[in-house]
């Protein structure tokens, strides 16, 4: 899978981009993907998020992780299966480093959780049922967990 990475805050994020080709040859691996696939990571903080927001979702708060996948666009037209750019993902690292300390772990563990819970929503998981919930989480601890650690 082919990750460009877009920094817009004033922090090194480049640590995250050998772990997110990680994460994403262990998606390519259990979810059986195409390894031609392409998305875009921007890391932002949380006033950037919050137009985002806003603006796209008409969510007037900041958030930690938004995605736009590009299969969400399609109009029948097309055809999903040949789509290798998957969309987009925005992590916003001021919720990222405050929710690693609410959850006990750290930042490079969540940074990375929102990384493949983005990636998921890109694909075409949710979770607004319950049933939905339970397979996309266990499909992020499954991808996520050999590769960072909970602790």
């Amino acid at each position: 899978m082919e990750i460009t990475l877009i920094n817009r805050t004033n922090q090194d994020m480049e640590q995250y981009a050998p772990l997110f080709h990680e994460i994403a040859a262990s998606a390519e691996q259990v979810l059986e993907l195409d390894d031609t696939c392409i998305i875009s990571v921007t890391f932002v903080r949380s006033a950037a998020i919050h137009r985002i927001n806003r603006d796209y979702r008409g969510i007037d708060r900041p958030t930690d992780v938004i995605s736009f996948a590009v299969r969400d666009d399609t109009d029948g037209f097309e055809d999903v299966e040949e789509e290798t750019d998957l969309g987009d993902i925005f992590i916003n690292i001021n919720y990222a480093k405050r929710q690693a300390r609410e959850y006990g772990h750290s930042e490079k563990r969540e940074i990375c959780f929102l990384f493949t819970h983005g990636l998921l929503h890109c694909l075409g998981y949710d979770h607004m049922t319950e049933k939905d919930e339970k397979e996309m989480f266990a499909l992020q601890d499954r991808i996520l967990d050999p590769i960072v650690s909970r602790t």
